[in-house]
């Protein structure tokens, strides 16, 4: 064990009370503290947390932490205060006053604060992003990184100016850390942050205490009837995942009883009802949240004893996250979903809500084009008519094909790529992130579907993550149903190159067929025999 590798660990024992780290921590503290960026992809409850904290103790100067819920700073600033080891921390976010973000930064460009947490919409303000510069940070910290992705179910369009923020602060070495990225997501997560050369760790993805299930049904009133017997039969508390505020309010009637309460969360409800049924869940005075997408991230409850959808997920990435909420005190706990294929058709709809075609590009590209200057995204918006998620998708499929620059202050300046020529290139690319995300939501049904495999192995190699075998913890391998897939023409990881979709890797195998993920149009489903009689897979070349 090298020298610095000791300090690390002792470290974590002495401030952190651990008597050890898990596989990968250390070595991505190690890769910060060489002045290295990296992107951690753990787990929850696997401690993605402690990478920061060690490597902002270890390096000279403050870490800036960037997260998306003020709830969740507070969180983290209230652990980090309690100890004089850890150094000290403070949010800087529309809660606090001019005078308390000042006092916070100048504590922390004197080297009397360790940690400064903000959320990105904190730096967008000028005035802000040159109080945190003299502050000099060393570290800057990505949590919750999937936000960043549009692959990712959580994308947030602030996320999109971090690594002009981070230039702007002097370009400190970058850290990102999710719980949830599969291979295109890890991609768009490095290429949004500009990571240089970075680090990619995958660690913990299994969760051997997580029974996974799925019922199928073709009529929604016998899902309900099911969904309320299930409720009643699983220990609690648990969550219960829909997809309308609609029905989130109509199943927590349906699951109220006078045994056990159930109570809806979502983004239309005032902020004070919202904040009371949380703190009611959390406190165990609340059997059964029925919630939206809006409840979860960064809700640390150990003892969730079930997670179940009502409604598909628009991916796995979104779903594993949900049912990580489940059994992170490592008790056994159970991820259900109920499943009935006329769903996907809300998700599809969903997911096409802020999808954009070739025109709406070049509108955006001709009002940035036209402009003055650098133009502000809400002229943008009142100039084309787009929603606010069109409009970002749009600019990022400008800034994709370089024909578009995002500034720190959120302006948005043309290039000198900007013409006909990257506006078609912007559309293609639209094209086919467009086929990439019905890909994805294609591996949905497909696990919901799934016959003769193990789950476990299916959700862990959508992950890249590699299983010994079957996991004996699943309906299907509890029923039975897995078979041994024989005669695989390539091992999975291997990359290969298709005549059509091109260059690919192989995820896995599933009876007679072969998951291949495509760099350009995504997930694939082939048969086995038309591989072997057609040739369609070849090696790639090195």
């Amino acid at each position: 064990m090298s020298s610095l590798r000791r300090r690390i660990e002792q470290l974590a024992t002495d401030a952190l009370g651990f008597g050890a780290l898990r596989p990968g921590q250390a070595e991505v503290v190690e890769a910060v503290l060489d002045a290295r960026d990296a992107l951690a992809v753990m787990a929850t409850g696997y401690g993605k947390s402690a990478i920061y904290q060690l490597a902002g103790l270890l390096i000279d100067g403050p870490t800036l932490v960037v997260s998306p819920l003020i709830a969740l700073q507070r969180d983290q600033v209230e652990h980090l205060s309690e100890d004089d080891a850890l150094g000290g921390a403070a949010t800087v976010s529309s809660t606090v006053t001019k005078a308390e973000r000042e006092h916070a930064l100048r504590a922390a460009g004197d080297d009397e604060l360790e940690f400064l947490f903000m959320a990105p919409e904190q730096l967008a303000n000028p005035e802000v992003l040159e109080e945190v510069r003299a502050a000099a940070p060393r570290l800057m910290v990505v949590d919750e990184a999937h936000c960043i992705s549009e692959w990712g179910h959580d994308f947030r369009p602030d996320y999109l100016r971090l690594a002009a923020f981070a230039e702007a602060l002097g370009r400190p070495t970058v850290l990102g850390l999710t719980a949830t990225a599969a291979p295109p997501v890890r991609a768009e997560i490095i290429e949004r942050l500009d990571l240089r050369d970075p680090l990619v760790q995958v660690s913990g993805f299994d969760r051997p205490n997580l029974w996974f299930g799925v019922e199928r049904f073709y009529d929604e009133a016998a899902k309900e009837r099911a969904l309320a017997e299930h409720v009643a039969a699983l220990a609690k508390p648990g969550i219960v995942y829909t997809a309308t505020r609609k029905d989130a309010e109509r199943l927590a009637d349906l699951l109220s009883e006078p045994e056990r309460s159930a109570a809806a969360y979502h983004g239309g409800m005032k902020r004070r009802e919202r904040d009371e049924t949380q703190e009611a869940f959390m406190a165990d005075e609340l059997d059964v949240i029925v919630a939206t997408t809006a409840f979860g991230m960064g809700v640390d409850k150990p003892n969730v004893r079930f997670v179940v959808h009502h409604v598909v997920p628009d991916s796995v990435d979104a779903y594993w996250q949900e049912v990580g909420r489940a059994g992170r005190d490592g008790e056994p706990a159970a991820a259900l979903l109920l499943y009935r294929q006329e769903d996907l058709g809300v998700r599809r709809f969903f997911g096409a809500s802020g999808q954009v075609d070739g025109p709406e590009i070049e509108a955006v590209a001709l009002a940035v084009d036209e402009g003055a200057g650098p133009a502000e995204p809400t002229t943008l918006q009142e100039e084309t008519d787009l929603s606010q998620s069109k409009l970002m998708t749009a600019i990022g499929r400008l800034e994709d094909v370089g024909a578009v620059e995002v500034r720190p202050d959120g302006r948005v300046a043309a290039t000198d790529a900007l013409g006909p020529e990257a506006i078609i290139e912007a559309a293609e690319a639209q094209d086919e992130r467009e086929q990439f995300d019905r890909s994805r939501l294609e591996m949905v049904q497909a696990y919901a579907e799934l016959r003769g495999a193990c789950r476990r192995e299916f959700l862990l190699s959508y992950f890249g993550e590699a299983t010994d075998g079957p996991c004996g913890r699943c309906d299907l391998c509890e029923a039975g149903e897995v078979h041994e897939a024989r005669n695989r023409p390539f091992a999975v990881g291997a990359r290969v190159t298709h005549p059509r979709w091109g260059a690919a890797t192989v995820q896995r195998y599933e009876e007679d067929k072969v998951v291949v993920l495509f760099d350009q149009v995504g997930y694939k489903a082939l048969e086995l025999g038309a591989v072997r009689e057609h040739g369609l897979l070849e090696p790639a070349a090195d």
